[in-house]
């Protein structure tokens, strides 16, 4: 299940690609079938280990054209270990809303992008997390959990003050926010409640079968409920010098 969408945010064979806060991986395998040179990385050891296993079998399986590459790493948002301006493009991914100091981390990620570079910045959406918020203090009072919610224009904001120009942004998993009410309702940590059971049933079908009905569904909720708010954004190239 992909949050960004990769015909806004296109890649070419051979492009330097940062999952930042990669978690289970998802953006990462895709970037490496879309033949990226990708570095998952993830504060998360266990995250890590199983994400590098997966890049592993998809090497050994073909799932990669020649030449791509990948590899999975620890470590730290905020002290990132890669020289300034080493990748073509960075994707961010449903980690911004865990951290303190969002500014900080942006400004990171803006050092080793290139000039002319794109950045994928994906947060959960205002509306439909108020309404898990307001069902649950367990879905967020838990250590490491989202301790904010952004407005539209508040995300937006901190990407132009990153110095930092969007071109475009979407909401995406609509389908997804009725699971995430019911969670809270029931009790995050109860997945054996029936609504809660039958739904999480419905997307693993939808996710598996992709039926043209869900498509649709989604796309027309998207703008109403979508889960998650998508912006892009690009690193400005530096001024050429004119010689005297």
């Amino acid at each position: 299940m992909l949050t960004v969408d990769f015909t806004r945010f296109p890649l070419a064979p051979g492009d330097r690609v940062l999952d930042l806060g990669c978690g289970a991986g998802r953006h990462a395998f895709e970037c490496y079938r879309r033949g990226a040179h990708v570095v998952a990385l993830d504060r998360d050891g266990d995250e890590v280990r199983t994400v590098a296993g997966w890049l592993a079998a998809m090497r050994e399986a073909g799932e990669a054209p020649a030449g791509a590459a990948a590899v999975a790493i620890e470590g730290d948002a905020f002290a990132l270990p890669f020289p300034d301006e080493t990748f073509d493009a960075v994707i961010i991914s449903e980690v911004m809303e865990h951290i303190p100091d969002d500014k900080g981390v942006l400004a990171e990620l803006v050092r080793v992008l290139k000039p002319g570079g794109r950045i994928a910045v994906t947060v959960p959406r205002y509306g439909p997390e108020r309404v898990c918020w307001a069902l649950s203090d367990a879905y967020h009072q838990v250590e490491g959990g989202h301790i904010r919610i952004y407005r539209p224009r508040q995300l937006l904001a901190r990407i132009r003050e990153a110095g930092l120009r969007p071109y475009g942004s979407h909401w995406a998993h609509a389908l997804h926010s009725p699971y995430w009410w019911l969670k809270c309702a029931f009790g995050v940590d109860n997945d054996k409640a029936l609504p809660v059971r039958a739904y999480h049933k419905l997307l693993v079908w939808d996710i598996m079968k992709k039926p043209m009905a869900t498509r649709i569904a989604e796309d027309v909720l998207n703008p109403l409920i979508g889960k998650s708010f998508v912006v892009y954004a690009t690193k400005p190239r530096r001024p050429r010098q004119v010689r005297a």
